[in-house]
């Protein structure tokens, strides 16, 4: 029987708060860690931030079996979770008790007094009752087909919230409502329809996240510039549905006076611009950093900004086009980096010194590049990074060979290559690879035959292969059912799942 008398003050409000999620939700890392920090539930310690400790509880609540991971990212880290059916009505039962949080799903008002936390899972909102709003402090929607008249005039009524995560909602706009609520904290229409925020966005002055990840925002108003306090700026649209290839997402001119928001932790996407580039230099306590629409004569002004930025963990880098060469070679990268993502082409003849400048990060975990026009050669000087848990290469190799030498990349355990036209033999020496769990080829058509070498690859548990040559293609759909096809698909016999697509 799971108790919560043992339970921390602190770890008891972070769990209790995972009751405003539905049944079998898939709750995100980022965003659980997003909202109890903004919920006022973590404390900054001397040697991490709250981000940090907040993770360290997520997974204190994942130890005690009161989370289950759902998925890891390649480093290992949680990336997902649910709350098992038991342990949620548990929780529930102790939410109603202490008057933590309320669940609205349209059957009743059930309206309990002095709640404050809200989390609506109907569309028919009219039926809510305001009996709660002076202590109402926070609103969770989890109904995508919330419109925005509805919401409008249920907004009226908060005016002391400090968060509304109006995420997945059919809203096209921002109600104006919300920008009298003066404190505000956290502000999310991620994955909405809303195209544009006005300048009064700027009265928010306690905001700490402001998330418009995949809505329709191009641009931001100067007065996002005065919100001090902002940790989170999340703004980016993603391409239109059925795009192939490499994912452009598109991001916004960061305003004037971006310098002055010190206390971000994550800024993303920002679309480059040489009148602020220098300004970005003085964001140093960023952990997370996206950039795109990079042109070669910016990357100086560039490295330049990010070489202050010595806590990042995560960067990514996408020039203006697939032929814009990225000139990184002077960029020295922090020891805290973990995952790096680069857009563009990359100079052949100096990608020794561009590798060397992050060769002795132990900690980069995951490396996509795409554009990258690598060959061979070039791409030996990324065997230097012996800690990769996942290689992404999209468009990014225009050799005829692949070589992994014995004990290449000992940890990695995804490798997607995609878009490599000329590709037509993938070498893996014994000994090399030897944690790889998943293996994609993609659009590949003159690969011919598996890696020579594959099945020394005994961890290896997934292996996708689409667009490779007929030949290839025919002998692993074995539809000859030919002695030399079972011969072959015995090389790959220990795989647990094989795709293949012409």
């Amino acid at each position: 029987m799971v108790s919560l008398g043992d339970l921390p003050y602190i770890l008891k409000n972070c769990f209790l708060h995972c009751t405003i999620f539905p049944e079998d939700y898939l709750i995100k890392r980022k965003r659980l860690i997003r909202h109890w920090v903004t919920a006022g539930f973590i404390r900054e310690t001397e040697h991490k931030t709250m981000e940090e400790v907040a993770e360290g509880y997520l997974y204190e609540l994942v130890n005690r079996s009161l989370l289950q991971v759902v998925e890891r990212n390649e480093s290992g880290r949680v990336r997902s979770c649910r709350m098992h059916d038991i342990i949620r009505l548990l929780a529930l039962t102790k939410s109603n008790e202490e008057g933590f949080c309320r669940v609205y799903d349209g059957s009743g008002s059930s309206s309990e007094e002095n709640t404050r936390r809200l989390s609506i899972q109907s569309a028919n909102i009219e039926q809510l009752t305001h009996s709660s709003e002076v202590h109402l402090r926070s609103i969770y929607v989890f109904e995508n087909s919330l419109t925005i008249d509805p919401l409008k005039s249920f907004l009226k009524s908060f005016m002391l919230l400090s968060t509304l995560d109006l995420q997945g909602t059919k809203i096209t706009r921002v109600p104006n409502e919300v920008f009298d609520m003066f404190n505000l904290r956290f502000l999310g229409f991620r994955d909405t329809e809303v195209e544009e925020l006005p300048k009064s966005v700027g009265r928010l002055q306690k905001l700490e996240v402001l998330d418009a990840y995949n809505a329709k925002l191009s641009s931001l108003p100067e007065s996002v510039a005065t919100l001090r306090k902002l940790r989170y700026l999340y703004v980016a649209t993603g391409p239109k549905t059925g795009t192939k290839g490499v994912v452009v997402w598109t991001g916004f001119q960061v305003p004037n006076g971006i310098r002055h928001l010190t206390a971000l932790q994550a800024l993303q996407l920002v679309e480059a611009c040489s009148d602020t580039l220098c300004h970005l230099g003085a964001l140093t306590e960023l952990r997370t950093f996206a950039i795109t629409k990079v042109r070669r004569e910016q990357c100086t002004d560039l490295c330049n900004a990010i070489m202050n930025m010595s806590h990042l963990v995560s960067l990514a880098i996408m020039a203006i086009n697939e032929e814009e060469t990225l000139e990184l070679e002077e960029l020295c990268l922090p020891p805290t980096l973990s995952k790096l993502e680069i857009g563009g082409k990359l100079d052949k003849k100096r990608m020794p010194q561009i590798v060397s400048s992050f060769s002795d990060l132990n900690n980069i975990t995951l490396l996509a590049l795409a554009f990258s026009k690598l060959d061979e050669d070039s791409f030996s000087c990324l065997l230097e990074l012996p800690c990769l848990r996942a290689l992404w290469l999209d468009k990014a190799y225009e050799g005829k060979r692949l070589h992994f030498n014995a004990m290449a990349f000992p940890e990695l355990r995804l490798l997607e290559i995609s878009d490599a036209p000329q590709l037509s033999v993938v070498v893996v020496e014994q000994s090399a690879l030897q944690s790889l769990v998943h293996l994609t080829l993609t659009d590949c058509p003159e690969l011919k035959a598996l890696p020579d070498g594959i099945e020394h690859l005994r961890t290896l548990e997934k292996l996708y292969v689409r667009g490779a040559s007929k030949e290839l293609t025919k002998k692993l759909q074995n539809k000859e059912k030919t002695n030399e096809c079972n011969e072959y698909l015995k090389k790959i016999s220990h795989v647990r799942r094989v795709t293949v697509y012409p």
